[in-house]
């Protein structure tokens, strides 16, 4: 039997989002957002049609599920504020009951151990922006400062762990190159001017935090998914790698750690033409406002070859017209996500970092297997026997544990996520949480994975 042993005051715990658990409740004077517009308008689309207005009910049961955190090994959290919740509409007023909300959840997290870590933006555009042409547009990344800057005032006495964006890559890519989101667009130019605005208003956020004088750490979180080259001996699989690891990655990690887009990214750009539309100032501010913490959020890797297939034109420029995505042959796979199960990829994220970026303050800021009807797991005790999420874990831990023997600055592991909580257009289809949720009346069960978590938390160690 091996024990794996990780630091002291390693970060123990989950991710969530505001928008995926809190649920709307009629007073609480939420405005809507990208999701809430877009449901209203196409239901169809949402995995048994259920949206964002119920989601967890952590808006009104959020005293139970820091109980239930504490019974599950947290000593760490990691949730969002909601931008159309704390700033309702274009009159920028403050909600009077969003402060109170998320105070007193806040509170509640601190009274019982558990440090609160405060995402800023996680997908959830307030529609009235949104209308203005959301991060498209350069009122967007001027409300959004405004908006990190009265954050930091309410509540940065009591957060000392702030992100500015979770996956900014993913607005770029699901709402304006893949179609997967709202505002459901296939545009390169587009994309590349949204990715540049969340990189700018990153940059401010960070700013303006470090001026205020506030004495917590601010960051960033990214899904970096490694790209691996068909033949690591092919010139041609590993160009087309470094393309696409460019594109997806580095777009956000260079600029967020070295203050600075990658130069592949930036011939690409200018080659096409689709250069984002900038102020003279733009370049310096996100040069001298990198974070002090990286969020690692790590679910599978990206195979990748040489461009063989033709080009598809049918969209303009699209990142897939300089590599073809590749699949490996006997992969592991998770088929209810059908997503490549590759733990080792952890480990290779990490030691990047570690070399290539400085080995800046990081930490797992989510890992997790979603699993489509988890109820035909559970056993006699009531209790849903999650023996393959335990198993991904651990598997997942091995490699992180390695990493930081080798010296990655790795401080903590979260997964997604804490209880099962709504995702976007899959809603509940698949279920991630340590803790079980009843869509008909919201009771929590805790699950094994989460009592095993526990164990790990406790005694910052697990054998096997």
């Amino acid at each position: 039997m091996t024990t794996y042993q990780f630091p002291e005051k390693f970060w123990w715990g989950s991710a969530a989002s505001g928008p995926q658990t809190e649920g709307r409740i009629p007073g609480d004077h939420k405005g809507d957002n990208i999701f809430d517009y877009w449901f209203s308008k196409e239901p169809e689309k949402f995995f048994d049609q259920v949206g964002p207005e119920k989601a967890s009910q952590v808006y009104t049961k959020y005293k139970e599920d820091v109980q239930l955190m504490k019974q599950t090994g947290h000593n760490s959290f990691r949730t969002s504020i909601q931008w159309s919740r704390l700033i309702p509409d274009e009159t920028g007023a403050v909600n009077p009951q969003a402060v109170a909300f998320y105070n007193s959840y806040f509170d509640e997290l601190i009274a019982h151990g558990i440090e609160p870590f405060v995402n800023l933006y996680h997908f959830d555009m307030p529609m009235y922006l949104q209308e203005k042409g959301g991060w498209l547009a350069r009122e967007t990344v001027e409300a959004y400062e405004t908006y990190a800057k009265t954050c930091f005032e309410l509540f940065g006495t009591k957060v000392k762990k702030w992100f500015t964006h979770n996956e900014p890559i993913v607005p770029v890519e699901a709402g304006y190159l893949y179609r997967w989101h709202y505002p459901e667009e296939s545009d390169m130019k587009k994309a590349v001017q949204v990715g540049y605005h969340e990189a700018l208003s990153s940059a401010l956020a960070i700013k303006a935090y470090h001026e205020t004088k506030q004495d917590g750490k601010i960051g960033i979180i990214l899904n970096l998914t490694p790209s691996y080259p068909r033949n690591e001996n092919d010139p041609a699989d590993v160009k087309a790698a470094q393309i696409a690891d460019a594109f997806f990655n580095r777009s956000f990690l260079d600029p967020a750690v070295k203050g600075e887009f990658p130069q592949e990214l930036i011939e690409i750009v200018t080659e096409l033409e689709i250069l984002p539309d900038m102020q003279e100032e733009d370049l310096a501010i996100i040069k001298n406002n990198t974070v002090d913490l990286l969020g690692i959020n790590y679910y599978q890797p990206r195979r990748v070859k040489a461009k063989e297939t033709a080009v598809d034109t049918t969209n303009g420029p699209m990142p897939e017209d300089y590599f073809d995505n590749y699949e490996m042959p006997g992969r592991k796979m998770n088929p209810y996500r059908g997503w490549e199960i590759y733990e080792k990829g952890i480990y290779d994220i990490l030691i990047n970092v570690r070399d290539n970026y400085g080995n800046i303050d990081c930490f797992i800021s989510e890992n997790g297997m979603g699993v489509e009807n988890e109820a035909r797991f559970i056993e006699a005790d009531g209790m849903i026997h999650d023996d393959y999420r335990i198993e991904f874990v651990q598997e997942h831990l091995k490699y992180v544990h390695q990493a930081i023997e080798e010296g990655a600055n790795c401080l903590g592991y979260h997964m997604w996520t804490c209880m099962d909580n709504w995702s976007w257009t899959n809603a509940y289809k698949n279920r991630y949480g340590f803790i079980s949720v009843d869509l008909a009346d919201g009771k929590r069960t805790i699950k094994k994975s989460g009592y095993w978590f526990k164990e790990v938390a406790d005694t910052n160690s697990f054998s096997i």
